[in-house]
């Protein structure tokens, strides 16, 4: 098995034995990033993720500036994902590369998020420049990649961490809709695979929808470091509210 390297963010530790959950906050105006905030502490998950893409401000780089100072707040010491996603990968609008990558550098200055996520279609030049401000900023990177109608072969997935690995990420992630049983055997075996022969960073891996709920309940038993919980509402296909994820993770955790 390779050498993970785990990472602290805050106190929790992506990467060690126990995956942590992340509840996305996706919210199209200002009030509702507040009380989605107030949702998130009653639920207390390890991590939470901003979907900034789902706010209508979300091209007003100084609206969403004062929102995130406002939820920096809100959350204390809770650590927090920005992600911009991009719309081709299930982001909610089309946004241009250049504005996105102005966004994500500017929040990384403001010193309020701890990871930002960023996908591997970007292309290595843009990638490049996040990872640097995320660098210099002493924030973390995840890069991640989606596939919202198929589930690719075992083999490409693979290959898909892996070059997340190459280009610089502190984690890895991928995202795959199953059309069967046989789909989700493929994620968490390419899971696994990646674990035993590749990694050297915490890795994230999802089998959406509800076929592929095992993988949100299960996949930490087969390398993945984060899984994903809603609220009242969720960011992809799937989701498990966090409380009953919680409550299942306890059950494996227990008796494994």
């Amino acid at each position: 098995m390779s050498a993970i390297k785990t990472v602290n963010v805050r106190g929790r530790i992506i990467g060690g034995a126990l995956p942590l959950i992340c509840a996305p906050i996706v919210a199209r105006s200002g009030g509702e990033l507040a009380r989605a905030a107030d949702e998130m502490l009653a639920l207390r998950p390890d991590i939470v993720e901003w979907r900034v893409d789902y706010l209508d401000e979300v091209e007003d780089i100084s609206a969403v500036l004062a929102y995130l100072d406002a939820l920096r707040a809100k959350l204390g010491d809770c650590p927090l994902i920005f992600t911009c996603r991009v719309d081709s990968e299930g982001g909610v609008r089309p946004i241009s590369l250049e504005r996105r990558l102005e966004l994500i550098k500017r929040v990384i200055a403001t010193g309020h998020v701890d990871i930002v996520d960023f996908e591997l279609c970007n292309g290595e030049a843009a990638i490049r420049g996040v990872r640097e401000a995320a660098r210099a900023g002493a924030v973390r990177l995840i890069l991640s990649s989606h596939e919202f109608t198929s589930t690719p072969s075992a083999d490409e997935i693979v290959a898909r961490l892996v070059r997340e690995q190459e280009l610089g990420a502190d984690i890895a992630k991928i995202a795959v809709m199953p059309a069967c049983v046989e789909d989700l055997l493929t994620l968490l075996s390419a899971t696994n695979r990646m674990r035993e022969r590749h990694t050297r960073i915490p890795l994230i891996t999802v089998s959406m929808s509800g076929l592929g709920l095992v993988s949100r309940v299960a996949a930490g038993v087969f390398g993945s470091a984060i899984t994903f919980g809603s609220g009242s509402t969720s960011s992809a296909p799937g989701q498990i509210p966090v409380a009953e994820l919680r409550a299942a993770l306890g059950i494996i955790q227990k008796y494994s």
